[in-house]
């Protein structure tokens, strides 16, 4: 299904519509098939206009089985479609979903629109013309569906055919048969006489450039790559697989043309810490995790911070606490990268609000760690990581340099090397190891000021602790100031951060629209804040967080600046509903 979901998805950006997505994994890699613990869901949601979320309710569900239609039902607007694969809903199936009855002939379907297709019977008897039967025919009925959604969606054919034959390229009997199958199901759409009428939805205007759908975790590793060639260093990957961060490493591991070098390790240690060694070595050190792997990197990530080394550590996050719920989304982590390692040990943190976001956040992780020698979190989330949408090429020719200097002479005043004598960012200098007189201690035992000795003095252990604080406060200096998106002051505030930006930027419209004066405050540096983020927090009668968790970033801005900030928060593995955020938003302005 996910393949399928994405095919269209490719589909509709090569035509022109602005897209956006919402894949839904099983949480367990082989859930029972048949189950509602085993259902892979994609929700789409694509427009002539301008996209912001996969959208709230469903105007269409395609279900393959009863499980299927039970897990996602409760989406389905009243008087929406519903395509079944009438096949699926065996006394098996139903069983295994905890049916008692039938869905599609006990009436419990009334308010919608409901039409039954064979798919598995008419895929098997389109994989005979080509040879292919039994269970492998059978394999074929997703491209069955997607085929009969073109046809009721109006997509072009062509982009899938393509995407099939080079899938397949290898297998001409599976190629053959698929591109049977799909087209079996666009022509019954348009001959079956089955569906009233199909839907045409023209293309979005968006800005002039070349296009490319394109999902967090590619975005992100891309955006690696181009920091790697605009620095000069070439990237390192160091990582163990985890759910929901596997993809950078397999998108990364492509790409080995531009010198990047993928290292999957044997545990999150020693990812961690081989990234550590390439930085140290003068690269561009990359690790990446989700909540339980940070926990396990967070010693190594405190060695990062005492040797004032560039590191980036990425955190795809996922519902915890523990194993939790690997395949959905949540933003728990955000205390853990503040605060989640022994002593003072503050690091930089990042957030980016959208999928193709992630491609210029990730250039920025990089410029940040480089300039101030510190390590950045990068701290991605689940939905950001796997929904997709168009994402506009940039001219590499308009990404601005990262400048790296290596010195390579001595730099104390009587011709002594200094391995902690600091620049204006407090950044101290970053030597290739080698480099003639310049050879310096490296480990985990507290540093003097300015020689890098090892050292048990209390002052200087106040100093550094002091001096690490202020670097992570002085990168304030070279990052945006806090925009806001609507009304710059007013009722109400609504603060989020993360993949939460989609759906708060449209209930900030909605909210507009019925007459209040709301501002969207989406926050994309978490550590350091804006400079500006209190005078713009202050503007507003009302400030609520918005957030996939129980109040972490409300309990920051609340500690921090001593607003009354408010909180709204769902962790249930799934995005905030619009609908959701709409309703909160008048609930609290209406007492006001």
């Amino acid at each position: 299904m996910q393949l399928t979901g994405m095919q269209f998805t490719n589909t509709s950006a090569v035509f022109g519509n602005d897209v956006s997505t919402l894949p839904d994994f099983p949480a367990e890699i082989r859930a029972p098939a048949g189950t509602v613990y085993g259902v892979s869901g994609f929700q789409l949601h694509f427009s002539c206009d301008s996209v912001f979320t996969p959208g709230d309710e469903l105007d269409t569900l395609v279900a393959m089985n009863p499980a299927a239609l039970k897990v996602n039902l409760g989406d389905l607007k009243s008087g929406g479609l519903i395509i079944a694969n009438e096949d699926g809903f065996t006394e098996q199936n139903l069983k295994l979903a905890g049916c008692e009855t039938n869905p599609l002939t006990d009436g419990s379907l009334d308010k919608y629109t409901v039409h039954p297709v064979q798919m598995t019977k008419s895929t098997v008897q389109a994989c005979e013309d080509v040879g292919l039967i039994g269970r492998d025919a059978q394999r074929c009925k997703n491209f069955y569906a997607l085929g009969l959604v073109c046809w009721l969606y109006s997509r072009p054919l062509k982009p899938i055919v393509d995407f099939i034959n080079s899938k397949f390229a290898k297998n001409e009997l599976v190629r053959d048969a698929n591109l049977k199958v799909f087209h079996a199901g666009y022509y019954f759409g348009e001959t079956a006489e089955l569906f009233q009428k199909n839907y045409t939805v023209k293309k979005a205007k968006l800005p002039p450039g070349t296009y490319r759908e394109i999902r967090g975790n590619e975005a992100l590793a891309l955006g690696l790559i181009a920091a790697s060639q605009l620095s000069g260093k070439p990237v390192f990957y160091g990582s163990y697989p985890i759910t929901p961060a596997s993809d950078i490493l397999h998108e990364l591991a492509r790409h080995k043309e531009f010198g990047v070098k993928t290292f999957q390790a044997e545990d999150e240690i020693a990812a961690v810490t081989a990234a550590i060694g390439a930085s140290f070595g003068g690269g561009l050190g990359v690790t990446a995790s989700a909540g339980p792997g940070i926990a396990l990197k967070a010693e190594a990530m405190g060695l990062a911070t005492v040797l004032e080394l560039p590191l980036i550590v990425i955190n795809v996050q996922r519902g915890g606490p523990s194993t939790g719920l690997p395949t959905k989304t949540e933003q728990s982590d955000l205390l853990q990268v503040m605060h989640g390692r022994n002593g003072d040990c503050p690091v930089v943190v990042i957030a980016p609000a959208t999928p193709s976001e992630c491609f210029n956040m990730g250039v920025e992780a990089v410029r940040i760690a480089f300039r101030s020698m510190i390590p950045v979190v990068f701290l991605s989330d689940g939905y950001i990581a796997n929904s997709a949408e168009p994402w506009m090429v940039p001219d590499a020719s308009s990404l601005d340099p990262i400048e790296v200097d290596h010195i390579a002479e001595p730099n104390g005043p009587d011709g002594e090397f200094l391995p902690y004598l600091r620049d204006e960012n407090l950044a101290r200098p970053w030597v290739i190891p080698g480099t003639p007189g310049l050879m310096h201690r490296i480990g985990g035992l507290e540093k003097a000021d300015v020689t890098g000795n090892v050292s048990y003095d209390p002052d200087n252990h106040q100093k550094m602790t002091d001096i690490r604080h202020e670097k992570v406060q002085r990168v304030a200096d070279h990052i945006p100031e806090q925009d806001v998106f609507g009304d710059a002051d007013g009722d109400l505030g609504l603060v989020g951060w993360g993949g939460t930006y989609g759906q708060l930027h449209e209930a900030t419209m909605a909210l507009r629209e019925a007459g209040y004066k709301v501002g969207h405050v989406h926050v994309r540096y978490l550590s350091p804040f804006p400079k500006n983020l209190e005078e713009v927090l202050r503007r507003f009668k009302k400030v609520v967080v918005c957030e996939l968790n129980t109040g972490q970033l409300r309990m920051l801005i609340r500690s921090k600046f001593l607003i009354d900030a408010q909180g709204l928060n769902k962790v249930q593995g799934r995005p905030f509903m619009v609908s959701e955020l709409i309703s909160a938003g008048e609930k609290i302005l209406e007492d006001q």
